[in-house]
C-alpha cells in the first residue's frame, strides 16, 4: 500500500505491508511533479517505477486544504481523516487533540474514540505556518534546529503578520537583542497563533504532527501554557500520508469505501 501527502511545500510518500512500515520519501512539492508526475485525463500520474516504488501497489492520496488534486488510480482522502488515522495508528491513542502546524497552515482536530469531533484550521496568515519559522531562522541566520532550542526570556513579537513581523525583528537586532531572546519570542509568537484552537477543542493531550512537532522549544512552551501533556510523533511530517495507508489497508481489508476513487 502507498500513501500519499500531497502538501503545499513538499511531497510524503509512505508504503507499507501490513503493519509494518517500508520506506519513506519526501520531494519539494514542484521539483516533485517536474520530475515524477504527468498529466493523464486532467489528473496526476505518478512514475511509481522512477520513485523506486511497486507499480502495483493501490494507491491512497490526500491534499493540502482547498486544492484538490487527482493522482490517477488513487482514492483521495479527506486530509483530516488522513491525520487522525496517522496519528491514531503512530500513537494507539483514541482521544486526543491534533495540531498540525504544516508549511502554509495550522489545523487542531479533536479526536475522541479514534474519531474527529471538531477541528479548526487557520490558513489566512503565514504567521501561523511552518514558513513562518523558516523566514524567521533565515533573518537570524540560524537553522531551524537552533531556533527551536529557544524558550526562555522571549521578547514578545507584536505583529500579526509575516511580512511586518520581519522589521520588527530586524528593528529588535538592531536595538542589540541577543538572537536567544528573539528565537524564544518568535517560537511564543507561533504558540499564540494555535493557542485559542488549542482552548476550544481541548484534551489531556497534545499530539503534534507536521514538520514543526519536531520544534521542541514549541513543544515545551505548549506543555507550560496548557497544563497538557504534549507529544510529537515519531514521523511527523508523514503522518498524513501514513493515515493515507491505513485507509487503504482497512478499506482492502473490510470492504468499506468512502473515499472517492480518483
Amino acid at each position: 500500500m502507498i500513501g500519499i501527502d500531497l502538501g503545499s511545500r513538499n511531497i510524503k510518500i509512505v508504503e507499507m505491508q501490513g503493519d509494518k512500515l517500508q520506506k519513506t520519501l519526501s520531494f519539494d512539492t514542484i521539483a516533485f511533479y517536474r520530475r515524477y508526475g504527468g498529466q493523464s485525463r486532467g489528473q496526476i500520474k505518478l512514475d511509481l517505477a522512477g520513485l523506486g516504488l511497486d507499480a502495483t501497489s493501490s494507491l491512497v492520496a490526500t491534499g493540502y486544504g482547498k486544492i484538490k488534486i487527482q493522482v490517477e488510480g488513487a482514492l483521495h482522502l479527506p486530509e483530516i481523516q488522513a491525520h487522525v488515522k496517522g496519528a491514531v495508528y503512530q500513537t494507539r491513542y483514541k482521544d486526543f487533540t491534533l495540531l498540525d502546524i504544516g508549511g502554509q497552515d495550522t489545523k487542531v482536530i479533536q479526536v475522541r474514540a479514534g474519531q474527529t469531533v471538531d477541528f479548526m484550521t487557520n490558513d489566512r496568515c503565514a504567521a501561523s505556518s511552518g514558513r513562518y519559522l523558516e523566514n524567521m531562522a533565515a533573518i537570524l541566520d540560524m537553522s531551524l534546529e537552533e531556533l527551536s532550542s529557544y524558550c526562555e526570556d522571549p521578547v514578545r513579537l507584536n505583529s500579526t503578520c509575516a511580512i511586518f513581523g520581519e522589521t520588527e525583528i530586524i528593528g529588535h537586532l538592531v536595538d542589540g537583542c541577543p538572537l536567544s531572546r528573539l528565537a524564544a519570542g518568535i517560537n511564543y509568537t507561533l504558540y499564540r497563533r494555535c493557542a485559542s484552537m488549542l482552548a476550544k477543542l481541548d484534551s489531556g493531550i497534545i499530539i503534534m504532527a507536521g514538520g514543526v512537532a519536531r520544534n521542541g522549544a514549541l513543544r515545551d512552551i505548549i506543555r507550560k501554557k496548557t497544563g497538557r501533556q504534549v507529544q510529537s510523533l515519531e514521523l511527523p511530517e508523514y503522518n498524513g500520508a501514513i493515515g493515507c495507508c491505513r485507509y487503504g489497508l482497512e478499506t482492502s481489508a473490510g470492504g468499506k469505501d468512502a473515499a472517492d476513487k480518483g
